[in-house]
């Protein structure tokens, strides 16, 4: 852990040095889904990307509880105060119960997430399990002056909370301007101010998610289980708080407000927030309809896709941005970072084809060096893959006796190599395992007949053996000393 992570903290807007409260341990919380449907692209950036961070974090040989939520209650449509509960639309519209949907789409989300080499987080609490949590905090808000009741439901109130503390100093928003550009709102009567925001909702009566409380029958707003949950599994204090851009203002800014109103001081240290992918310049998400499911990615089902995407595929696309730039969805985009994986794991495989030699033209500390000096630099993935593709150059180069290398540096090597890829970045080689153990040792066989064609200078029959192999996609490449082959 001598380590000098670095991290963008959006509540500073600045690189922060990584300094945990209680280190070894680091506690981080990052929003999960809400599993009213298939997770798209859209989830897959903040999944990989937290599960890069909880990687790293891990390597550096911190003991890291992981938590992150899965909202099954609460979250209505448009990410308002009014309307229906999505998870209780989809119900509806399916004629199935509401936990129905919900278990649905966590397993969903789940699987894809495996596919995607997401790791499983330390805890997975979900918002329905943890309604006594949320009463409470909800309690302790009101005690403080904070909030108010209205008809059975419960507002955090917004101004009161400005007065003694800033409301809007993670997205940076100033309310006298909010109070200026906020128009009153129908079917909101309930509250004092249109900006004020929902504890606990009264539950209509054909509202079928409802738990009983102090105030009414009802739910609770979805800001709220956040704070109560993190709080629970990570104490008032912890170290990171994750999600993605979107959620910054109201869900976060809202999360800020509710943690220091109940306990006097903000919950997390380092707001860290991944930027969007988009679709032609435009955020893909449900709400606007654009948006690719995972399945239909690694199917290639959608109207805008030209093919299937593996899931490797999409993780390395992913990781070749750096999480805080947006990243525009194409065909084109995929189709590359199809090819750069398979160049990288070409590289990866080549390792275990090199003969080592008494000395070392290479120098294997300099792709370590690269690859911390990165990583700790805000988790620069693009550079580390820079750093990959450079050396992938020089493993080129080592099999083909252009450089050499000591066993003892290639161990080093090949363990280095491993952890990156693998550990680290959660790579993995989806062509390989046993169906090439099978092919290898057929595609070895021909090639020795295609060796003793050449001796007998019987170029036909070793042409032909070359061309069939690269019609069903092995690229045979001639050396020196013999030949070489892989699986395009």
């Amino acid at each position: 852990m001598d380590s000098k992570l670095t991290l963008y903290n959006t509540l500073t807007r600045t690189k922060e040095v990584f300094a945990p409260l209680d280190p070894p341990r680091v506690g981080m919380y990052v929003c999960g889904p809400t599993v009213y449907g298939d997770p798209h692209l859209g989830h897959a950036r903040p999944a990989v990307t937290f599960d890069l961070l909880f990687r790293y974090l891990t390597f550096l040989g911190y003991k890291v509880r992981y938590v992150r939520n899965v909202t099954d209650v609460g979250h209505l449509e448009n990410d308002a105060d009014q309307g229906e509960d999505k998870i209780a639309k989809k119900a509806r519209l399916e004629q199935l119960e509401p936990m129905e949907v919900a278990h649905y789409y966590t397993e969903r989300y789940h699987r894809a997430m495996d596919a995607l080499g997401v790791l499983t987080p330390s805890i997975e609490p979900r918002a329905s399990g943890h309604i006594i949590e949320q009463i409470g905090l909800v309690k302790r808000i009101l005690e403080a002056g904070f909030a108010y009741e209205s008809n059975g439901s419960v507002y955090f109130d917004v101004e009161a909370y400005d007065r003694q503390h800033r409301y809007g100093r993670l997205s940076g928003r100033v309310l006298d301007e909010m109070i200026a550009n906020t128009r009153a709102l129908d079917g909101q009567d309930d509250k004092r101010s249109p900006y004020d925001f929902a504890l606990w909702k009264k539950a209509s009566p054909e509202h079928i998610m409802r738990w009983p409380s102090p105030w009414s029958d009802g739910f609770p707003g979805w800001h709220l289980e956040c704070s109560a949950m993190s709080a629970k599994y990570l104490g008032e204090r912890f170290d990171i708080h994750g999600g993605g851009m979107d959620l910054m203002f109201p869900h976060h800014e809202c999360e800020i407000a509710q943690s220091v109103a109940a306990c006097g001081h903000d919950s997390a240290r380092y707001w860290v927030h991944n930027n969007m992918i988009t679709i032609n310049g435009q955020k893909m998400g449900k709400s606007l309809g654009n948006f690719i499911t995972l399945d239909e990615l690694f199917t290639g089902s959608h109207r805008l896709l030209a093919q299937a995407y593996s899931p490797m595929t999409i993780r390395f696309f992913v990781l070749q941005a750096h999480y805080r730039s947006t990243l525009d969805f194409s065909n084109e985009a995929l189709q590359a970072a199809e090819k750069g994986l398979d160049r990288l794991m070409k590289g990866v495989e080549t390792l275990g084809k090199i003969v080592p030699s008494a000395v070392s033209t290479v120098e294997v500390s300099d792709l370590e060096n690269r690859f911390r000096e990165a990583m700790d630099d805000d988790l620069n993935s693009p550079m580390v893959i820079s750093a990959l593709f450079d050396w992938v150059r020089q493993i080129n180069q080592l099999r083909d006796g252009q450089q050499t290398i000591t066993a003892p540096d290639l161990d080093r090597l090949r363990t280095l190599m491993h952890t990156i890829v693998s550990d680290v970045l959660g790579l993995r080689d989806e062509k390989g395992g046993e169906g090439r153990d099978l092919v290898a040792p057929l595609v070895e066989m021909l090639l020795d007949i295609r060796t003793e064609a050449k001796a007998a200078r019987d170029w036909a029959t070793s042409d032909r053996i070359r061309d069939r192999l690269t019609e069903i996609g092995i690229r045979v490449k001639d050396r020196k000393d013999g030949c070489d082959w892989e699986i395009e």
